[in-house]
């Protein structure tokens, strides 16, 4: 516990015999004292940072004592402060204390209250001083926390992605290639990103190019560029995306969709770091370090020749599986509210949180298009949600029919409107648990014209739905 002498106060008044009369009772009671006869003067040794407390004269010429309290709460100093004033200004100093003074002296000073009064605007100090080392270390605890739920832009802390976070670590600062594997939505593309971040060609170029984007010709074109009057159109040389990547990283996504021709020339370029434009007759070295990524089995692929062998063994000099997100569902809460956060701000929202259905429905729907999926339901969430709070109606209709694939409204040619609309009510009623209030929520009608229809179609009868 603090004893007295490990305390330091500051008395600033313009009168000589209050500042002695003052620094000679504290110091009695063993305080650390300095005086000053001016508040700026007073203000120039707080801003130091030695003091804990200050008694100031609330009508010193120049700055006043509410000056100084005004000015120790905007620079948000760690001071307490103790207003001095003459009987007529006692409405002024309770002011003081409406903007944060811990309490005001009236002169003639009373010993016996002055004793009284520090320590409690001392105990006052201790527990926000206090306080603030303890923001500080949850502050500290927060960021690492988060260093431990995020990679670069990748988001998760389940031991899967934990594992993929180490071999990025031990990879990225290496010349080898590397393939990364993963359904689509998973962040292949971020995984390269982020080894390309941690490298030491992080200041060169990333540049990504999806092989299944482009027929062949256009992606060769694409990768290595073309001289003047190699085809018709064009009329001037273009440099590809291995010259724009040279001293950096390139990035090809769903190399098994590359044509067998093609990858034979990405082989070449691997093994010896050259390669010539479409038309083109000079050879061209580059320093690119290559980074690719599949959606497809490997086995399945080199069994039916889409993926060459030999350019496979290449390129997977080390491999990263990223897992589906239905094997990290722990981190869905995690990456719900990056996601959250990042479309608020884009969409000018202040969206809040989902409700406890929302959440129900997306801890045990099995997220077919991974991350991605995600993070396209949060956007169409947050900007079709008009309060504080997402509600079942604002989540994609396939969430709720994941075993037809999302088409829940297919019906047979001919069928009656009004039977159309039975099924739809009994197939959303058989999702929810016969639940009527969810079942509202999701076919965005009120519960009075649930109900109204239920007894239109007979489906009210005991048994057969609870609200």
């Amino acid at each position: 516990m603090a004893q007295n002498a490990d305390y330091r106060i500051l008395i600033a008044d313009d009168e000589p015999s209050i500042t002695a009369g003052l620094s000679a009772l504290l110091e009695i009671e063993d305080y650390r004292v300095a005086t000053v006869n001016n508040g700026a003067e007073a203000l120039k040794l707080l801003r130091k940072g030695n003091f804990d407390l200050i008694l100031a004269d609330l009508m010193m010429p120049g700055l006043t004592g509410l000056d100084i309290l005004r000015e120790v709460n905007k620079a948000k100093l760690p001071i307490e402060v103790i207003i001095i004033t003459g009987q007529g200004s006692i409405d002024t100093a309770v002011e003081a204390m409406k903007e944060g003074a811990y309490d005001y002296l009236t002169k003639p000073v009373d010993p016996k209250r002055i004793r009284s009064i520090i320590p409690k605007a001392l105990e006052r100090h201790e527990l926000v001083r206090r306080n603030q080392r303890l923001k500080a270390k949850n502050r500290q605890l927060e960021q690492t926390l988060k260093g431990l739920s995020k990679f670069g832009d990748l988001i998760g802390s389940h031991e899967k992605m934990r594992q993929v976070y180490d071999i990025i670590d031990a990879v990225a600062d290496t010349t080898a290639n590397v393939l990364i594997t993963g359904e689509s939505g998973t962040g292949k593309e971020l995984v390269a990103a982020a080894i390309h971040q941690k490298s030491s060609r992080a200041g060169g170029p990333f540049i990504a190019v999806n092989c299944s984007a482009f027929p062949r010709d256009i992606l060769e074109n694409e990768l290595f560029g073309h001289e003047k009057g190699a085809f018709t159109g064009a009329v001037k040389e273009r440099a590809g995306c291995f010259e724009m990547a040279d001293g950096g990283t390139l990035f090809l996504d769903e190399i098994g969709e590359m044509p067998p021709d093609t990858q034979s020339k990405l082989l070449r370029i691997l093994e010896e770091r050259r390669f010539r434009r479409l038309g083109g007759t000079k050879e061209i070295t580059v320093d690119v370090r290559v980074l690719a990524a599949t959606n497809r089995e490997i086995k399945t692929a080199l069994k039916e020749g889409t993926l060459r062998e030999d350019l496979y063994f290449r390129l997977s000099v080390m491999d990263i599986e990223l897992p589906p997100l239905r094997q990290h569902m722990s981190d869905l809460m995690l990456l719900t509210d990056e996601f959250l956060q990042s479309f608020n701000q884009r969409n000018n929202k202040d969206v809040q949180a989902f409700s406890p259905e929302c959440l129900d429905l997306m801890k045990t729907y099995h997220w077919p298009g991974n991350v991605r999926e995600l993070r396209n339901m949060v956007e169409r969430a947050v900007i079709l949600c008009k309060g504080d709070t997402i509600e079942l109606q604002h989540l994609p209709r396939h969430m709720f029919f994941p075993e037809t694939g999302g088409d829940e409204d297919a019906v047979q040619l001919g069928k009656p409107l009004h039977e159309i609309e039975k099924e739809i009510i009994f197939k959303t009623l058989e999702k929810t648990n016969n639940n009527k209030t969810k079942a509202a929520q999701i076919l965005g009608i009120s519960l009075k014209t649930l109900h109204n229809k239920l007894n239109k179609y007979f489906l009210d009868e005991p048994g057969a739905a609870k609200a």
